[in-house]
């Protein structure tokens, strides 16, 4: 026995921890004004932006259609929609023209997913974006400070672009963190990040007949949803339930949690996506069990990618913080006018698994500063969406949709300008120009 022992021991240290690969040359794809990874609320913003302001634009997303967390993530609902963004009034004007969007309110409005791939790869298209899908970025070369090039893998195997401005829209500061930026992750109490969530698109059910569930207040809604899953003897990981009316008999969706996974760990992704996807159907079955005027509930699809609150924060020139959110700041360099309150879900289902709406400050309307876009240790970069630069309980109001639009927006607006001034340091943000 020891000496079997012994042998199995030997081949383990024997095993190399690491691979050595042959260096290689890998070819530059193409040379750009601006390029935007990810093609998600922010980066197709971006995209549109820097293209109609005359720069020659590509745009890098990961999956198989272009919206993120719109599409990809079935997250069917759009906040702090309130905006002067001229790509999210054409987002919404292409919607409605296809009958695809339901107005909630006057920054709040649900869509159809399929409806929304299609309207984002056109207006990508008609500004003149180039747009490459099934590609991921990997790498990042930085010369002298600057981003000079990213590298990405695909199908078409290992490619370096190189563009006179980066734009990270990745919503984990995916390229930000390859460049080497600083950045911060999670509550800094106790570095806990809030939970992920799987959508899911849910049918065979009479509107008028669950009418209680989601055509009331906000709180009534949750609360009546959360009663109903009590009553089929199931507790759901997220305390605070929503269904999405999306039209017909077609419903999204949002009814769990997965505490403690890192959106940087393709581990905890996983395990993250196959215990959502579990509890969705559980749920559902639950709901079901109650007869009418669930019985005829099913699933039609779950997301492809699970939904993430929260990743890398990057160190910008400029932070937005929760002070800035309590005092409405509106720095002269705003480039947007961000209204939604603090949304922090619960990081931990010992304090609870809803949100907590009690203890979170009011917020006043405040602007984002062009600063918190523009990444501190790299030059060449700018950031938009989620991973701007700022706190935890700042970003757990501008993380929303509406406002990744608009600082996408922004950021495609001031690359376009950046490149042809040659230097981010060049540019000045307008005075009152605000997405």
């Amino acid at each position: 026995m020891a000496e079997a022992a012994n042998s199995t021991a030997d081949t383990e240290a024997a095993q190399p921890k690491y691979v050595t690969e042959d260096a290689r040359r890998t070819p530059v794809r193409d040379s750009f004004d601006v390029i935007v990874s990810g093609g998600g609320p922010a980066g197709v913003a971006a995209a549109i932006s820097a293209a109609r302001g005359g720069a020659r634009v590509a745009l890098i997303e990961q999956h198989g259609s272009l919206g993120g967390v719109w599409t990809v993530g079935l997250l069917s609902a759009v906040h702090d929609a309130e905006k002067t963004s001229s790509v999210l009034g054409d987002i919404a004007r292409e919607l409605d023209a296809a009958s695809a969007r339901r107005v909630r309110g006057p920054s709040d409005f649900l869509y159809d997913a399929e409806q929304m791939k299609l309207v984002l790869e056109r207006l990508c298209s008609d500004a003149g974006v180039v747009i490459r899908l099934h590609t991921r970025v990997v790498a990042a070369q930085v010369d002298d400070g600057r981003l000079t090039h990213f590298v990405t893998e695909s199908k078409s195997g290992r490619e370096a672009w190189t563009a006179s401005v980066f734009i990270d829209a990745t919503g984990d500061g995916d390229l930000a963190a390859l460049a080497g930026c600083r950045y911060e992750v999670g509550d800094p109490e106790h570095g806990e990040t809030q939970p992920l969530s799987l959508m899911s698109i849910v049918s065979g059910v009479d509107a008028d007949s669950v009418r209680q569930f989601w055509d009331v207040s906000y709180r009534d809604r949750k609360a009546r949803l959360l009663a109903e899953f009590a009553r089929a003897g199931f507790m759901p990981s997220y305390g605070a339930p929503t269904l999405f009316h999306l039209g017909a008999d077609m419903f999204a969706l949002m009814a769990n949690h997965v505490y403690g996974a890192s959106s940087s760990n393709a581990d905890d992704l996983t395990s993250a996506t196959i215990q959502a996807r579990r509890e969705i159907d559980e749920s559902v079955r639950a709901l079901r069990s109650l007869g009418d005027p669930w019985t005829g509930i099913r699933v039609v699809t779950t997301a492809a990618q699970i939904g993430i609150r929260e990743g890398r924060r990057i160190h910008g020139r400029a932070r937005v913080e929760i002070e800035h959110l309590v005092r409405g700041d509106v720095p002269e360099d705003s480039v947007t006018i961000a209204t939604f309150g603090v949304d922090v879900h619960s990081t931990n289902p010992s304090r609870g698994t809803a949100t907590n709406l009690e203890d979170r400050p009011e917020v006043r309307p405040y602007g984002i500063p062009f600063g918190a876009l523009v990444a501190a240790d790299v030059d060449g970069l700018l950031l938009a969406g989620r991973c701007l630069s700022g706190d935890f309980f700042a970003h757990a109001s501008y993380r929303v949709t509406g406002n990744a639009v608009a600082t996408g927006e922004a950021a495609g607006f001031a690359a376009a300008r950046i490149a042809e001034l040659g230097s981010v340091g060049a540019f000045t943000w307008p005075e009152r120009l605000r997405f």
